[in-house]
């Protein structure tokens, strides 16, 4: 194992919380240290979700590369918000599904 493990920051809809989920574990066993979106078992107010959108841009900041959850290459509105984010600093984004 390197000195430090490569970091990874998921991205992708709350609605794919079990592939995202997949994803992470995949990860986490093959050495890499995940960060990935918060998650809420309420719905959250728009307050929250502001604070939480943008926490994951630091998230990304923080990340070597992205990786998109987006099975049947689904983006939506605020995933985009963060890829754009993650090209603009110049993170490698990968997806799970063509886009």
């Amino acid at each position: 194992m390197p000195d430090r493990p490569e970091i990874v920051c998921l991205c992708g809809s709350a609605r794919f919380e079990a592939e995202m989920r997949a994803a992470n574990r995949d990860l986490t066993f093959a050495g890499v240290i995940v960060v990935a979106p918060g998650e809420a078992d309420e719905p959250v107010t728009d307050e929250q979700k502001a604070v939480l959108d943008a926490l994951h841009l630091r998230k990304i900041d923080l990340a070597d590369r992205v990786l998109v959850v987006n099975p049947g290459g689904h983006v939506g509105e605020s995933t985009r918000r963060e890829i754009a984010y993650a090209r603009a600093a110049g993170k490698p984004i990968s997806f799970t599904d063509p886009a």
